[in-house]
């Protein structure tokens, strides 16, 4: 499937032998190329798709891409997505399945300035918290429920820094791999809230396909997973160079600095390689996870009663040690 608009094919680095003839998939990411991305890129850049027989178109998203809309429509194969979209799948009985979670824990965050008193998410309870229009139907949700926060607390976030700078009693929803490196530029060492880290359990960063591929090419569809994680070992673990520059090459606003502090954080609070990842390999993924965060988010209210959640996901391509950082 080959498509206009920023797209890059995985391209070997030596030629093989004889002429090999790649099965075609076009994988578009949640967002513009960026770190957080880096393991598609890496895969793509040092030959390990191809060497998986496959040649993989990538596309960029960003906020005016309906990555769903896509899939469903055909325009791609394969979408970077999360948990949450997994269970509207579900629950409108649309053809999407998730066959890997490449990120064990969500970097969503919350931000608060240090020495406050603001130093856990507990102690946020009754203060004011930017948070921008998505989160208040999902991590929002979980956050009252958990932590008897009230929609009387939330400011809007604009993805703008500068209210935050302004006011020290402030805090804001961020990611683990971005606004802390951009506030420490600026002088400001904030306190940094993982909700991961606070018990939750959204499986994001994850690859989203049709039901229809995972039927009909199974092996395509797992060689397309084992290579993903192969390049997310490689990225995390290697040379991340070949990588960044293909990330900068369709993203030019992203600078070295930006993606080498995102794999720190990465790796220091175990995005990738934590939990089950870490005894059945990157992207693992299971059942009773999947069924306990369904169950604490219909409980908060975030996701409706009713879903089947073993409708959201497969197992058949994950949990065989590929990628054990």
């Amino acid at each position: 499937m080959i498509g206009g608009g920023i797209a890059v094919a995985a391209t070997a680095l030596a030629k093989p032998a004889r002429v090999q003839t790649l099965d075609k998939l076009v994988y578009n990411t949640a967002w513009r190329a960026q770190a957080e991305a880096g393991g598609v890129f890496q895969a793509a850049a040092t030959g390990i798709y191809r060497q998986h027989g496959l040649e993989v178109e990538i596309r960029q998203g960003g906020p005016q891409v309906d990555l769903n809309a896509l899939l469903l429509a055909g325009r791609v194969d394969v979408i970077e997505s999360n948990g949450f979209a997994a269970f509207n799948f579900a629950r409108d009985n649309l053809p999407g399945i998730t066959i890997a979670a490449l990120f064990q824990k969500d970097p969503r965050i919350l931000l608060s300035h240090p020495g406050v008193g603001n130093d856990t998410l507990a102690a946020l309870k009754g203060k004011t918290i930017m948070v921008a229009t998505a989160g208040r139907t999902s991590y929002w949700l979980w956050l009252k429920a958990k932590f008897g926060y009230s929609d009387e607390q939330i400011r809007p976030y604009t993805f703008n820094l500068a209210p935050f700078l302004a006011d020290k009693t402030l805090s804001q929803q961020g990611l683990l791999t971005s606004e802390p490196f951009e506030l420490r530029k600026v002088g400001i060492d904030p306190v940094v809230h993982l909700l991961a880290d606070n018990g939750f359990e959204h499986y994001q960063n994850t690859i989203m396909t049709s039901p229809k591929l995972v039927a009909e090419k199974p092996d395509l569809v797992q060689r397309f997973v084992d290579a993903t994680i192969k390049g997310w070992m490689s990225y995390m673990t290697s040379d991340a160079g070949p990588g960044d520059a293909m990330i900068k090459q369709l993203n030019p606003d992203m600078k070295d600095d930006t993606m080498a502090y995102a794999r720190d954080a990465m790796k220091k609070s175990g995005i990738i390689a934590s939990g089950d990842a870490a005894t059945m390999g990157i992207g693992a993924m299971t059942a009773e996870r999947w069924q306990r965060f369904y169950s604490e988010m219909t409980a908060a209210g975030a996701l409706p009663p009713g879903i089947d959640a073993g409708k959201t996901h497969t197992l058949a391509f994950v949990n065989k040690k590929v990628g054990m950082l």
